[in-house]
């Protein structure tokens, strides 16, 4: 079994892209490790938690009601209880490292330096690096010291569609905030970044970006091209997360 980093916001995960990697990685007997900006809970969003919420872009309903109550008592348990920051984690410890999304992690997972020092100790090593929706824009954002070029450069990447891309006013009220944990109560003209635009650029001429409005649950569109796993948006969790464990196995067993 392989001893699994996995990174999450504290300004609002997707609580199904943190939900089904965590519940594959766990079940399958890896050993997991959480870590997050600020050593706290990762809460996630609280409309990631409501089975009601339409998306205002889809305009379907993203959240099955099993995986709202399977997040919300994760979120009640022990398990995301007491995560260790990024600045106390290296990837000396871990066989790989895997980043969860949500809207939160374009504010504090995207170009947080510790993240990109976590990628870069990953490649450097030969270690399995995954991201999900937005967290792909970490791997955009990482610079590879000697080129300056994205770690992604030449790559084949996921990222999330312009098309979904959210055009109102974004908050990012948690699910059940507490005092030291309470996130943010910054407004942003929809996500902070067009991540499709930049995992282009980032990707280059030799490069791919898969990156289609079509994606659903019953195609969900997760890449492989090693090291890198990456994942769409939260249609692709559960693809996300079979995904990596079939690279933990094939790939990285002997």
């Amino acid at each position: 079994m392989s001893r699994v980093l996995i990174g999450a916001t504290n300004y609002g995960s997707w609580a199904e892209e943190l939900q089904a990697p965590w519940d594959a990685l766990t079940k399958a007997g890896h050993e997991v490790t959480l870590a997050t900006p600020r050593g706290l809970k990762p809460l996630p969003l609280a409309v990631s938690v409501d089975q009601d919420f339409v998306d205002p872009i889809q305009n379907v309903k993203v959240n099955p009601p099993e995986v709202c109550e399977r997040a919300r008592e994760l979120v009640a348990g022990q398990d995301w209880a007491s995560p260790v920051p990024f600045g106390q984690a290296s990837m000396d410890s871990f066989d790989a490292l895997v980043l969860t999304g949500g809207p939160g992690s374009t504010i504090d997972i995207a170009n947080h330096p510790d993240v990109h020092r976590l990628i870069l100790e990953a490649q450097e090593a030969d270690k399995l690096i995954g991201a999900i929706c937005y967290a792909v824009g970490a791997l955009v954002f990482a610079r590879d010291p000697k080129t300056n070029a994205s770690v992604v450069r030449g790559k084949t990447i996921t990222a999330h569609p312009r098309a979904w891309d959210f055009k109102a006013d974004l908050s990012y009220d948690l699910y059940q905030p507490t005092a030291d944990n309470e996130g943010t109560n910054v407004v942003t003209p929809g996500f902070l970044f067009p991540l499709q635009d930049l995992a282009i650029d980032a990707v280059g001429p030799d490069g791919t970006v898969s990156s289609s409005p079509e994606t659903s649950r019953e195609r969900p569109d997760v890449q492989f091209d090693w090291p890198f796993v990456t994942a769409c948006s939260v249609e692709s969790s559960v693809a996300y997360g079979e995904k990596l464990l079939y690279v933990l196995r094939t790939h990285m067993s002997g």
